[in-house]
């Protein structure tokens, strides 16, 4: 008999047991599938602005407290997407779905087990990872496990954003997309989209005139309207000419938003982009910013205005592609200094020279932007980072 038997009956049982299983059910359902191989399992969520892994409660069981990201072994797992032992006997598996990172699980070994025993942590990350998939497709049958992710209330035009973005992560053999939204609980105008059909990654990043739900609704509007032209099989000139109609269709009062639409043919690295009214995107070669993409100009959306042809860049294995919104080099500090381009550009260049996965890289960004305005009023920071290669892919995998 095979040393991974056990864990594959034990997952064969969780498969079984999930189908009817509610949300709030999942631990005690990954309870009852793991009872025989002598572990303890405890399932931890990230939590929306990613700072903490946060519990889930299981019926009978004492509720531990959350564990934070930055300066912990479970963290270091978590933001690595690697599997560590404790000295405590106890191993800390990082929860994925695909590439996207959710959590972790904490594993109670029974006595004298060895946590660097392969067949061990070959059948952790089988659970890890159907529990990956469990919590993404159970997540939206419940109140309960967007509550356990959230430290604080969410303001209406954060719920109604949230609803409409693609996953924070994704990733094939030779490209990767992460992205960031920030604040978490009081977005207004930011958005993000992509979507990968027969070898071209659309890309889309957007930020709605104003602040609140009125830009959330303009920015709503604009992504509904890229998407329905690009699934009917629109290409950017189609989708800049949605979004134009849409907007104006609803709203005479001026309202625009500004963006970036890309489009990244997989296979050859080509780039082809619109840039309507948007800070440039910046491309990093070998570790360093090289250079923005600065051509592609037209006004912002909304407008009905004309624009010229799209720009266009050649990427080479392993370059990376970083799109953000205003709200990350115009954040100010309580002196009024601005986080700027080049302090973007040096600390990406820093954590890319750390081979990090690229949501990792976001994440600890996007603590910089909010580490130097502090207290002051926060805009929205939105950053999408693309690396195309197939190492990129690698990286996200546990």
């Amino acid at each position: 008999m095979s040393a991974t038997d056990p864990w594959h009956r034990a997952l064969a049982d969780l498969v079984a047991r999930s189908h009817r299983v509610p949300p709030d059910a999942l631990p005690t359902a990954v309870t009852a599938a793991v009872r025989e191989l002598g572990v303890a399992i405890t399932i931890y969520v990230v939590d929306v602005e990613q700072e903490s892994l946060r519990p889930l409660p299981e019926p009978g069981r004492p509720l531990p407290d959350p564990l934070p990201i930055d300066a912990s072994l479970p963290g270091r797992a978590y933001t690595e997407v690697r599997a560590r032992a404790g000295q405590d006997g106890r191993l800390w598996v990082p929860v994925v779905n695909g590439t996207a990172r959710l959590g972790l699980l904490e594993v109670r070994l029974p006595d004298g087990a060895d946590p660097d025993d392969p067949a061990l942590r070959d059948g952790c990350r089988l659970i890890a990872g159907l529990i990956g998939h469990l919590v993404t497709s159970k997540i939206s049958y419940g109140d309960g496990l967007h509550r356990i992710r959230r430290s604080e209330p969410m303001a209406v035009s954060a719920e109604l954003l949230w609803q409409q973005l693609p996953p924070l992560t994704f990733a094939i053999d030779t490209v990767a997309v992460s992205a960031i939204l920030e604040p978490c609980y009081e977005v207004g105008g930011d958005a993000f989209d992509y979507a990968l059909d027969d070898g071209r990654l659309a890309l889309a990043v957007l930020d709605g005139v104003g602040h609140g739900l009125p830009a959330t609704l303009t920015t709503s509007v604009a992504l509904a309207a890229l998407r329905a032209a690009r699934r009917t099989g629109g290409g950017l000139a189609e989708q800049v000419a949605a979004v134009d109609a849409a907007l104006l269709s609803q709203w005479r009062d001026g309202r625009f938003v500004t963006a970036v639409l890309a489009e990244v043919e997989v296979d050859t690295g080509l780039v082809r982009y619109v840039n309507a009214g948007h800070p440039a995107p910046v491309l990093l070669r070998r570790g360093r910013a090289v250079r923005a993409l600065t051509g592609g100009r037209r006004p912002p959306l909304g407008l009905n205005l004309p624009g010229g042809e799209p720009g266009e860049a050649r990427l080479e294995p392993e370059d990376r592609l970083l799109l953000y919104t205003d709200g990350v080099t115009e954040a100010r500090d309580a002196a009024g200094e601005m986080f700027g381009l080049p302090r973007l550009a040096d600390l990406a260049e820093r954590h890319i020279g750390s081979e990090l996965p690229a949501a990792e890289t976001l994440r600890r960004l996007s603590r910089a932007v909010t580490a130097h305005r502090g207290t002051a009023s926060r805009d929205d920071a939105s950053m999408v980072l693309v690396e195309w290669s197939g190492a990129a892919a690698a990286r996200t995998e546990p």
